[in-house]
């Protein structure tokens, strides 16, 4: 059994039930409220020094934070990481590129007017995100023009890993309008049989 602490809006946080769904995995899920300052409390900190959401509780060992370091260690050994090398390089590579190139635009931006109202102050902050995140997604639908996947023609940790901010990324002012191949992954991922819709989480604790 798991215990995962989330905040029930956080695209990191989604991806933890999304691959807890897709494995058949049984957790319960602990509300964290961020902008109540759940993540700064002693209790919490105990946990995740670094004071974020998702931490993934392992019952017996201990505690594990950061979502794609989560997603890499329950997909171990399962069909969402390929056995050949190249192929696994494929899919951390895409990892990376979603917290190195996705997640500071695409994410921040949802941020910013998800989860705060999108202020005043925060217009210029929002401007400047607006490009590199559409380079993202350029980055993006050109690898989908040519695969149903990210890697190869497999789901794999790749797609769970950016499926999570991809899919609301109009919620943060991006129109995928213009990027028919990744609605037409949105659409593949959430046909699947495990999935799991952002604000659906089965074990509410």
């Amino acid at each position: 059994m798991y215990r995962v602490y989330g905040d029930a809006i956080s695209g990191n946080c989604y991806k933890v039930k999304l691959i807890m769904n897709e494995l058949a995995l049984p957790f319960v899920w602990v509300d964290v409220d961020i902008l109540a300052g759940d993540t700064r409390r002693p209790e919490f900190l105990e946990k995740n020094p670094n004071g974020r959401v998702p931490v993934l509780e392992i019952e017996g060992q201990g505690c594990l934070a950061e979502s794609n370091a989560i997603l890499a260690y329950l997909g171990e050994g399962t069909p969402l990481v390929p056995r050949d090398a190249y192929q696994r390089a494929l899919v951390w590579q895409w990892l990376f590129f979603e917290q190195y190139s996705h997640e500071p635009y695409i994410a921040t931006s949802r941020f910013i007017v998800r989860y705060l109202g999108r202020p005043a102050e925060r217009e210029e902050e929002l401007r400047v995100r607006s490009a590199p995140g559409y380079r993202a997604l350029d980055v993006m639908e050109r690898r989908l023009e040519i695969g149903e996947f990210i890697v190869g023609d497999h789901f794999t940790l790749a797609d769970i890993a950016l499926f999570a901010y991809t899919h609301v990324a109009e919620e943060g002012g991006f129109s995928l309008a213009r990027y028919p191949a990744i609605r037409a992954w949105i659409d593949r991922v959430a046909a699947r049989p495990a999935f799991l819709p952002m604000y659906e989480t089965p074990g509410v604790s």
